[in-house]
């Protein structure tokens, strides 16, 4: 723990004008952004009496190490510096609205040549026209589904679309009228790309004209005596009104508007946004936070519309923007909007009439989502919190673990030994820090000594990379073992391989050498090497306040030896046992027993839990990869479709390892040269011991195709080679 005067800025040193200013830990890693109207008065609030902050900037505080700022010109450069540094960075103790990324949203790919209607969720991408968000992705079948009868737009995907265009044949909607079938002809690519913008003019809200123009074709039809035109018209018209009172009319002035409300009480806050297009709701979308130090609704509004609009360009930003407390100053914020709109926008509080009744419902809403919030344990900040401090009460810690790694070992009977790394940060799972190894220093099953390697590979890397930045303190040098190891560790452990998470996610925020600029290209700042020389971002650049391994003393004593090895001496271990769900501590004859109804141990069974689910669902996959490996796979420049192609025509690997090169060559796709590659493969390759029936000693062969198998009984049969799983145990 960090004394904030220790890193305090001189008196004069803070300039008097806006900028944005960033804490880093003492890693070197962003954990706070915020911007200043005057950076010297800003910055004043955080180097005060520790016991007049807010409880979690108290944290932020004494978990910082350093702090700098950058000057800007005005506000809105203020403004956008510190939502690209936040997005670029993801500081720990900024407000960052959770589950915004879960909405689906009905999109049109414009940029496509025939352009395709679909459910899209994730980030936007350009030249595709989204309309929502909406609660829940059949909401966007039945709206799509009704739509289709008078806007036969494609909705197949690209190998459905290339496989129909292939066989000349449309699919089922293309026959019941729900396609155009551009697949096949049936439509030109710019009378298709007509009628998905006639579909996108509809869904923003452009629907009197249409339906106008529909009616009067009906009434012309029926004059003609064109009964069966005027029929089908009358029930598309049917169908676009049955789609449009899915949303209700809330305004009746046709506005374009967005409606954010905020619920909050002192460590959360839960955001609230309504879409209110052509003055119909056409999406929802709520966002929780904790509540970083003590802050206004004004401010909780002003981050809501940086995460809203950040990425936002043109129509995406309505004209009008109604929120229940305007951000100070407010100026900045609607210039920011009008900006990225193109055109005026309008920022304010509703006072009167349906838009203040309608402002009324939404906050219902967010006030709802913070009740249902709190009710989840798992989410809850105060629960957290009292759980990261029954742990170090409990082991002795000097602060609360803010990062905890977790490790276990896998394994089946030995074989496919592997192990996993999980990471909580303030509790909760940080999947993109998930890492996972193949024990490589020895054969066999033994947990201990493979706890021993991995915590060895894990923080020579963590000293491979604080040496190679100089994170060094001053006077301090790594000894020769430190540098003899962390060096070896880089070399010989090789990339992490991939996670739940994204793969090869860096344990922090990927950060350009450069740094960002602004818009006349001024940079801003130098940012620290968070990459390896090769681009890759760093992957064990930061340390955990708390190791906990999957086992008891054996376990507890391996890891804590293998650190002792490199010389680390600040970071604690424990374990927790699974019998009794004891925690054991290093050097220690007896655990420390947490209560049943306890915090801590909550949390402790929730790392624990998910390092072992990690770590089974590798072995497994490796295993299942084991079992189907065949003697093609080492062929090189032989893909799938023509080791499909080679099976299906000889039936079997040992027919075609029996099967001459002329043979060969017979395969459709196989030339000379491919077929004496694989010829020279399969004569390497020691083929696989004959299956038996144990019942009749009768060695069967396999020429039906079927794989080779040695049967336990009789109708039971068990992959060759394989440990039996149903006597084996697996961890």
């Amino acid at each position: 723990m960090a004394d904030p005067s220790s890193y305090r800025p001189r008196p004069g040193e803070i300039p008097d004008s806006p900028g944005v200013y960033r804490f880093r830990d003492e890693h070197r890693r962003v954990i706070y952004v915020g911007k200043a109207k005057s950076l010297r008065q800003r910055l004043a609030n955080y180097f005060q009496d520790l016991a007049n902050l807010h409880p979690r900037t108290r944290t932020m505080v004494t978990t910082a190490a350093s702090v700098e700022w950058t000057v800007v010109s005005t506000e809105v450069e203020a403004l956008q510096l510190e939502y690209s540094w936040i997005k670029e960075y993801d500081p720990r103790f900024n407000v960052k609205y959770r589950d915004d990324k879960s909405y689906p949203y009905l999109a049109v790919t414009m940029n496509e040549e025939f352009p395709r209607v679909q459910v899209m969720r994730g980030q936007k991408k350009k030249g595709v026209r989204y309309f929502g968000p909406y609660g829940h992705a059949w909401a966007i079948r039945d709206t799509v589904d009704l739509l289709l009868r008078v806007f036969p737009v494609r909705t197949c995907s690209a190998g459905v679309f290339k496989n129909a265009a292939r066989t000349g044949r449309p699919c089922l909607l293309g026959y019941i009228g729900k396609c155009s079938a551009p697949c096949v002809g049936r439509i030109d690519p710019d009378d298709h790309w007509d009628l998905a913008d006639e579909f996108c003019d509809f869904m923003a809200g452009r629907t009197g004209t249409y339906l106008r123009r529909l009616e009067r074709q009906m009434a012309e039809a029926a004059e003609d005596m064109e009964y069966e035109r005027a029929a089908r018209l009358r029930d598309d018209i049917g169908a676009l009104k049955k789609a449009m009172e899915k949303s209700a009319v809330v305004l009746a002035d046709a506005t374009d508007a967005d409606l954010i409300a905020v619920a909050e009480d002192e460590l959360e806050a839960a955001v609230q946004i309504f879409h209110v297009r052509g003055g119909r709701v056409r999406g929802q979308r709520g966002w929780v936070t904790d509540k970083v130090e003590e802050i206004t609704t004004g401010a909780l509004v002003e981050h809501a519309l940086q995460q809203l609009y950040g990425e936002e360009r043109g129509d995406a930003v309505p004209k009008e923007v109604l929120v229940p407390a305007l951000p100070d100053p407010v100026d900045p914020v609607q210039e920011w909007l009008t900006e990225r709109r193109g055109s005026g926008v309008s920022l304010r509080i509703p006072q009167r009439g349906d838009k203040k009744a309608l402002m009324e419902t939404v906050q219902r809403n967010a006030q709802q989502a913070l009740v249902l919030h709190k009710t989840k344990r798992a989410s809850d900040l105060t629960t957290r919190s009292r759980a990261l401090e029954e742990i170090a009460e409990a082991l002795g810690l000097d602060s609360a673990p803010l990062r905890i790694e977790c490790y276990d070992i896998s394994h089946l009977q030995g074989d496919d030994v592997v192990a996993s790394m999980v990471v909580f940060e303030d509790g909760l799972a940080r999947k993109s820090e998930y890492r996972r190894f193949q024990i490589k220093g020895f054969a066999g099953q033994d947990d201990v000594r493979s706890m021993h390697e991995v915590i060895t590979r894990r923080f020579r890397r963590y000293l491979a990379e604080k040496e190679k930045t100089g994170e060094w303190a001053d006077g301090e040098e790594p000894t020769d073992g430190d540098r003899h190891t962390g060096g070896g560790a880089a070399a010989s452990d090789g990339p992490a391989l991939a996670s739940d998470g994204p793969a090869l996610a860096s344990d922090g925020p990927a950060l350009a050498s450069d740094g960002p600029a602004l818009a006349d290209g001024t940079a801003l700042i130098e940012a620290p090497a968070l990459k390896d020389d090769d681009g890759r971002p760093k992957r064990f650049a930061y340390p955990p306040q708390l190791v906990v391994v999957d086992g008891g003393q054996p376990q507890v004593a391996a890891a804590q030896r293998a650190l002792d090895e490199l010389g680390i001496d600040d970071i604690a271990v424990c374990g927790l046992a699974k019998r009794l769900e004891e925690v054991w501590l290093p050097g220690e004859d007896d655990p420390v027993v947490l209560p049943r109804t306890s915090e801590g141990l909550y949390l402790l069974q929730r790392v624990r839990d998910e390092a072992h689910r990690f770590a089974i669902t590798y072995q497994r996959a490796k295993r299942a990869k084991r079992f189907r490996s065949s003697p093609l796979d080492d062929v090189p420049g032989l893909g799938e479709t023509r080791k499909q192609a080679l099976i299906k025509h000889f039936g079997s690997v040992k027919k075609l390892r029996s099967a001459t090169i002329d043979q060969i060559c017979e395969v459709p796709g196989i030339g000379r040269k491919t077929a004496e590659t694989v010829a020279v493969a399969l004569a390497r390759a020691t083929p696989a011991a004959p299956a038996v029936n144990t019942a009749t000693g009768e060695i069967m062969d396999d020429d039906d195709g079927a794989p080779e198998t040695t049967a336990d009984a009789p109708g039971e049969p068990v992959s060759a080679g394989a440990p039996d799983e149903r006597r084996g145990q697996e961890r």
